[in-house]
Parts: structure tokens; sequence; C-alpha cells
């Protein structure tokens, strides 16, 4: 059987697997749905015209919806399953690493769309978020959730071999995506951080991501309130094409079946 082939099937029951863990679809897909209705309810400011504060938030919370449920959902529960001994009986069927790496981009997709649906619906219904209007928008809008999905998943794979344990994963995994949430433009208008907070943003996806969602949702002179007072569209698919190939160089090379 073809590694694809594998993966697609290794893909299926990844999505089978989160589905039967009721606790994890739940604060997976409904939390961003709630950090939305806490920050919409209690910001109403407009911070541009035309653009609420909603309008800019859900920007932010799809770029890093890839971010929760790929880098830190995978960087997580892989050194778990690792000490479960899952990986390890795994490693003794035909399927490669890459096939691995495969049902586990298909399941960070799959949930990140559904993720996704909610929140754009949620805003819609409640804080009169203003979907993208055009063909160019939601291609646009395409190609940065399948960009974002691999190169969050690719780097939440590499990123697993760093937890010396399942226990302690959340531990090391969770604070260091808060943070680059906080330097990303999430939960903040990127352009009022600090210089030095924003060039330390710029080495990492999840800023441009963020900017790239912004594209998407927000008008387009919005563009002018940027830090390089454009979307930089060019830019940031460079970014995120080159984090997907360290990301998955990385994996290949770090991945590990069982801690021997």
């Amino acid at each position: 059987m073809s590694i694809l082939k594998l993966g697609a099937l290794r893909g299926q029951l990844e999505i089978k697997e989160f589905l039967r863990q009721r606790e994890s679809v739940v604060f997976t897909l409904a939390f961003p749905v709630i950090l939305l209705f806490i920050f919409g309810s209690v910001f109403k400011n407009t911070i541009a015209p035309g653009v609420t504060f909603s309008q800019y938030f859900v920007a932010g919370m799809v770029a890093s919806g890839l971010v929760n449920t790929g880098f830190q959902q995978l960087a997580i529960a892989i050194p778990m399953s690792r000490d479960l001994g899952t990986l390890k009986r795994l490693r003794g069927t035909p399927m490669s690493p890459i096939s691995y790496f495969i049902g586990k981009a298909i399941v960070v997709t799959a949930s990140m769309l559904f993720q996704v649906a909610l929140l754009l619906g949620f805003g819609a219904l409640l804080f009169g978020l203003h979907l993208p209007t055009s063909g160019i928008l939601w291609l646009r809008f395409t190609w940065l959730i399948l960009l974002g999905s691999a190169c969050s998943t690719v780097l939440g794979i590499a990123f697993s071999s760093v937890p010396k344990s399942g226990r302690g994963a959340s531990a090391v995994v969770s604070p260091i995506v808060i943070v680059l949430q906080f330097l990303s433009g999430v939960f903040f208008v990127f352009s009022d951080l600090p210089k030095w907070m924003q060039d330390i943003a710029a080495l990492f996806p999840l800023k441009w991501l963020t900017q790239g969602m912004r594209s998407v949702f927000l008008p387009s002179d919005f563009a002018m309130k940027e830090a390089a007072h454009s979307w930089e569209l060019g830019k940031t698919a460079l970014i995120l094409v080159i984090w997907l190939i360290i990301g998955t160089l990385l994996s290949i090379r770090t991945f590990k079946w069982s801690e021997e």
C-alpha cells in the first residue's frame, strides 16, 4: 500500500479517535468561540473606520486556532501516545513516519475547518462579523488555511520530541503558544505592540498567519495600519513555506516511535 493511501487511512482513523474524545472535541472546537464571546462582549470599540475589535479579533483567532489544533495539540498528544506505547505498536506495522504525519495533517485540517465554521457563524450571528465578499478573498483564505495547517502540523510533530514525558508536555508547550499569541497580534492590535515585540513575532509563523487572516476579514485600507503598511502576502507565503520545510525536516529527523 502506498504512503499516501496509508496516510489517508490513518487520517480517517485519527478523525474517529478525535471524535471519541468528547472533552477534547468540546474544548478544541468551542474554546475560540468562548474567547470571541468574552472579548467581543467586553471590547465593543471601533479600532478603525468600519472595523470593530470583534472583526479584528476573529482574524487572530482563526490563525491562532491553527496553532492550537496543530502545533499545541500534537506537541502534547504525541508524547502522551509515546508514553502509553501506542506509537511503539504502530512501529510494528507497515506505516512509515510520513504516512503518520499525513494522518495527523488530515485530522488537524478537518478539525480546523469545523472550528472556523463555528467561529465565523457565531461571529456573524452575534457580533455582526463581515465575511469575505469576493472569490479572491475566499481563495486567499483557503491557501492560508491549508498552508497554515500543514506548517502547524509538522512543527507540532517536530516539537513533540522536546517534552521528556506526556505528563509534562502541556507545561512545556502551552506557555510557548500563549506568549506567541500575545506577541503576534491575536489579542491586541499588532502595530500597537513595542517594536522589539514585533521583531520577535516576525520570526515565527503565527504573526504572518494572523496578518494574512486580517487581509481576508478586514478592509483593504486597513493594510496601512500594519507595521509595513502592507499585507505582505508574498512574504507571508514565503515564510510559511520556509517553516513548513524546516518543520518537515525536523519531524523526519527527530520523530521517535518510542523513548528507546
